[in-house]
């Protein structure tokens, strides 16, 4: 009996220290994940906040690293964030997420969000079954260019000569072609403006003008976040009405915003990441596109435009700015 006990005694000693030892591996276990953005990050905070309820809280079990730099930088912070050895790396637009598929086939990438079609940017073989190593969410940008396009003649429905103003030519140019082929269908004329940054919005604006522009629409790049309010001043004064790709800007002196919920869309990539973390593979998640779209007009920009916004335009926006 005495032996049994002890080789009970035994048998149960060892199952606590194995057991203890797993559970102290997982208890000491920091995930990594690496930010690479071409602008601080506006919905990092939402990233961290939706990992924390998952269970991932920075500080504790989570170690953030952000990268941010320009469209010519990204290669390298790309490669600098991978000698990092990152669990995860979320990257934020195309400008982000292009370099990062190139710089790494194996760490995974959560896109959070990009504007082109993940399948045509050859960085994914389908959106229900990526199969390589990135995933997350999209913008669907082609089709809410078209919608943006409708909503501003609507508004000005009299405006033939609207200008286009956006960056990153050799990305953004080749996804215009639906955009371009819905204008010359409803007899629209765009001028396409491409600037490198705020030094060059005045160049722009004085163009918009010798070009005769009757209205505006803005591009969501990343880059213009952090400008918006001014961009919206500048088309003021020049008695240009704007559309613009989020609620935001319009929050800033935009005449229209409609775009993508982007906050809803950040909490599907944070999921994703948590969901990765957890041990699922990038190559079976699906990549998601949004499923809410604001649409925010400011009626303040439009009496100092002059405009009448009809009560049916009004009647279907989501928030009426007065």
């Amino acid at each position: 009996m005495k032996r049994r006990n002890l080789l009970a005694l035994s048998v149960l000693a060892l199952l606590f220290a194995t057991s203890s030892a797993v559970l102290a591996q997982a208890v000491e276990k920091v995930w990594r994940l690496g930010v690479l953005s071409p602008i601080v990050d506006p919905h990092l905070g939402t990233t961290l906040s939706e990992l924390a309820a998952r269970g991932f809280v920075e500080g504790r079990n989570l170690v953030v690293d952000v990268r941010i730099g320009t469209a010519e930088q990204m290669p390298e912070l790309a490669r600098e964030l991978i000698s990092t050895r990152p669990d995860v790396i979320m990257a934020v637009s195309d400008w982000a997420v292009e370099p990062a598929h190139e710089a790494t086939r194996s760490i995974p990438i959560v896109a959070s969000p990009m504007g082109r079609d993940p399948v045509a940017a050859d960085v994914a073989e389908s959106w229900a079954r990526p199969g390589r190593n990135v995933t997350g969410v999209t913008l669907t940008a082609p089709e809410l260019e078209i919608k943006r396009l409708g909503l501003l003649r609507e508004v000005v429905p009299a405006a033939r000569r609207i200008a286009v103003l956006s960056m990153h030519r050799e990305v953004t140019e080749p996804a215009a072609a639906p955009l371009r082929a819905t204008a010359a269908r409803l007899g629209i004329r765009l001028i396409d403006l491409y600037v490198n940054g705020p030094d060059e919005y005045d160049a722009a604006f004085a163009a918009m003008g010798s070009a005769g522009a009757e209205a505006l629409i803005i591009m969501p790049m990343p880059e213009f976040s952090g400008h918006a309010g001014q961009l919206a001043a500048m088309a003021a004064k020049a008695g240009l009405p704007t559309v613009c790709g989020s609620r935001e800007p319009a929050k800033q002196g935009c005449l229209i915003g409609y775009g993508p919920d982007l906050t809803e869309l950040r909490r599907q990539a944070a999921d994703d990441v948590a969901r990765i973390f957890r041990g699922a593979s990038p190559s079976e998640l699906p990549i998601e596109g949004p499923t809410h779209f604001d649409f925010v007009i400011n009626l303040k920009t439009a009496k100092s435009l002059r405009l009448t916004i009809s009560p049916y335009i009004l009647g279907r926006a989501d928030e009426v700015i007065e």
